[in-house]
């Protein structure tokens, strides 16, 4: 069967299009795979009551081991919706995952032991699970730094065009 253009939405799509198209039926994929392996990752620390989001708050906050506060984590994960991320704190600090401490008028939010014990766990089953069988079957890492790179790059793409959609 010839090269086929693979989308999920040809209605959107003409010849000059489909590329873009394709993008984003391979974002769709891979956003969906990512969360379903995130999920099967924390699970198989032990840990199953936690969605996508309250993994990635969690691992961001024990990044480099520095306190943040909401706004940094919602900013570094380029989240609009800054509750979605307050509720993931409240059930990160409700685990005792991690801890609060305000200043002025700021909290900030940190690991606890437990919390970065989880994170290694975490590292540990994803090195076995993902990341040793990735790299042993890639024969160019060059390939996946540049397609981190065409990632971040086509992130602000869509962030623009909704800036220029919200304000049509």
């Amino acid at each position: 069967m010839p090269d086929q253009p693979n989308t999920s939405s040809a209605h959107r799509s003409n010849p000059d299009t489909m590329p873009m198209s394709e993008l984003e039926y391979g974002l769709i994929v891979a956003y969906n795979a990512f969360r379903r392996w995130m999920i099967h990752c924390m699970g198989a620390t032990g840990v199953k009551d936690f969605n996508p989001l309250d993994i990635l708050v969690l691992h961001n906050v024990n990044h480099r081991e520095r306190h943040k506060r909401l706004s940094d984590i919602a900013f570094v994960l380029n989240i609009d919706d800054r509750h979605t991320v307050n509720y993931a704190l409240k059930k990160l600090l409700k685990a005792r995952l991690i801890s609060n401490e305000k200043r002025g008028k700021e909290m900030f939010y940190c690991t606890t032991r437990s919390g970065a014990e989880l994170c290694a766990r975490y590292r540990e089953i994803r090195d076995q699970c993902l990341v040793n069988p990735t790299l042993s079957n890639s024969r160019d890492l060059e390939t996946l730094h540049q397609t981190a790179k065409i990632l971040r790059n086509i992130s602000g793409q869509y962030d623009q065009a909704s800036r220029v959609a919200a304000s049509s």
